[in-house]
C-alpha cells in the first residue's frame, strides 16, 4: 500500500518538482546502483534535476557513504557517486531550505503596507513610492521597500497579496492585471512625439497596392558593434535602391541631411511619401518634408513587415556587408553608389525580370 501511494505521488507531481515520493524512489534506485541518467528516466525528471538533488541533499555529511562503493561512471570524477542518499534526510534539508529567511516587509497589518497601499490608491507608481519612502524615512530602513517588492506583492499572490486591496482601488495607472515582460513595457512607455498623426494608416492608399510610383521605404543598416550605419531607401513599385553614407554619425540631423540629398536625386513626381520605423533618427523629419515636399509616415513598433521591400533589400545588402562584422566607416558614398548600381541592374522576378533601373528609367522618361 505504501509503495502504491509513493507511485501515485510521483505520477501527480508537477513537472520538474521533486516530491518526497520522488526521493523515496531515488533512494531505492540509488542504493541499487542505478546511474543518475537511469534514475532520471525512471522518475520522468530531467537529468540535471536528479544530479542537483543528490548534490544538494546527499547524506554524506552525517556519515553515510555510497553503500556499493562503486567506481565512477565512464571514468568521470562525478562526486555525487561517492555519496549516499536517504529520502528522509533529503526531505528535511529541502524543507529547511524552503523556509523564508526573513519576514516579508509588506505583510498585513504593518505601517509600511498601509503607506504603500495608500500611495497606490492615489495612482502612484511603485517606483515613485519606493523613492518617496527612501527620501522620507532615510534613517529607518524598516520603512523602506524596493519597487520590485511592491510589484511582487501586486502580481504574485504568495508575496503579500496586495491584489485584494487593489481590487477595491484604482490599481496601477496602467490598469493591467497581468505584468508585462520588461522589454515590451519599456518599448511601449517610450515617448515618440515626432510620430504624431503620421501613422502608416494615414499613408495614401495608392502606396499600399504599388500602383503609383514614388512611394519609398527607408531604414538604417547598422554596422559592426553599432559604431556605424548607412541609410537605405527603396522605391515600392520599381524596387529601385539608393544608399547613403553617414560619416558623421546617425543622429537625426545627419540622417535627415543624407535623406534630403538622396531624395532630391529624383524628380518631384517620384517623391510622394517615405515610410520609416519610429526610430529617433527621424525626430527632425518635418525639415525633410519642407525641403523635399515628401511626407513621412511611421510604421507600428516592431512591425518590419510594413516595410517589406526595404527589409528584403537590407537582406540583399548583407551579401556585400556581412552582419555584425562590417564597419561602414570603411566605405564612402562612391562605394555605396557602386553597390546600389549592382542591385539596380540585377533582373528581378517580381518585375518580370526587368531591372529596377529599367523600370525607373521608364517612369522618368514618360
Amino acid at each position: 500500500m505504501q509503495l502504491i501511494l509513493v507511485v501515485l505521488e510521483v505520477l501527480v507531481a508537477r513537472p520538474g518538482v521533486v516530491t518526497f515520493g520522488h526521493r523515496q524512489v531515488l533512494e531505492h534506485l540509488w542504493g541499487s546502483g542505478r546511474t543518475i541518467s537511469q534514475i532520471a528516466g525512471l522518475l520522468g525528471l530531467p537529468v540535471c534535476t536528479v544530479s542537483r538533488e543528490v548534490a544538494r541533499y546527499h547524506s554524506a555529511r552525517h556519515g553515510t557513504k555510497n553503500p556499493l562503493g562503486r567506481s565512477l561512471p565512464s571514468g568521470r570524477a562525478r562526486r555525487p557517486y561517492r555519496w549516499g542518499y536517504q529520502a528522509q534526510w533529503a526531505q528535511r534539508r529541502a524543507e529547511a531550505a524552503r523556509r523564508r529567511p526573513k519576514v516579508m516587509k509588506l505583510r498585513s497589518g504593518t505601517r509600511l503596507r498601509d503607506m504603500v497601499a495608500g500611495k497606490l490608491a492615489r495612482r502612484w507608481s511603485p517606483k515613485q513610492i519606493a523613492a518617496w519612502l527612501r527620501a522620507t524615512y532615510a534613517d529607518r530602513p524598516e520603512l523602506q521597500v524596493s519597487h520590485e517588492t511592491i510589484y511582487q506583492a501586486i502580481y504574485v499572490q504568495s508575496r503579500g497579496n496586495l491584489r485584494v486591496e487593489l481590487g477595491r482601488q484604482v490599481a496601477l495607472r496602467s490598469g493591467r492585471t497581468q505584468r508585462r515582460a520588461r522589454s515590451r513595457t519599456a518599448g511601449a512607455a517610450r515617448s515618440r512625439p515626432w510620430v504624431g498623426d503620421l501613422h502608416i494608416s494615414a499613408r495614401p492608399a495608392e502606396a499600399t497596392d504599388r500602383a503609383v510610383p514614388g512611394h519609398w521605404e527607408g531604414d538604417l543598416v547598422i554596422g559592426k558593434a553599432g559604431a556605424s550605419a548607412i541609410v537605405t531607401l527603396v522605391e515600392r513599385t520599381t524596387r529601385y535602391v539608393m544608399l547613403g553614407a553617414l560619416p558623421q554619425g546617425r543622429d537625426s540631423e545627419a540622417v535627415i541631411s543624407v535623406l534630403t540629398t538622396l531624395t532630391t536625386r529624383m524628380p518631384t513626381h517620384l517623391r510622394r511619401s517615405l515610410t520609416w520605423d519610429q526610430g529617433s533618427e527621424m525626430a527632425t523629419h518635418p525639415q525633410f518634408t519642407i525641403t523635399t515636399g515628401c511626407p513621412v509616415y511611421f510604421c507600428d513598433p516592431h512591425s518590419p513587415w510594413q516595410r517589406g521591400s526595404n527589409e528584403n533589400t537590407n537582406g540583399l545588402l548583407r551579401q556585400y556587408f556581412p552582419k555584425n562584422s562590417y564597419d561602414f566607416r570603411t566605405i564612402d558614398q562612391t562605394g555605396l553608389d557602386d553597390v546600389a548600381h549592382e542591385l539596380n541592374t540585377r533582373p528581378r522576378e517580381t518585375l518580370g525580370w526587368d531591372t529596377p533601373a529599367q523600370r525607373l528609367a521608364q517612369l522618368i522618361t514618360t
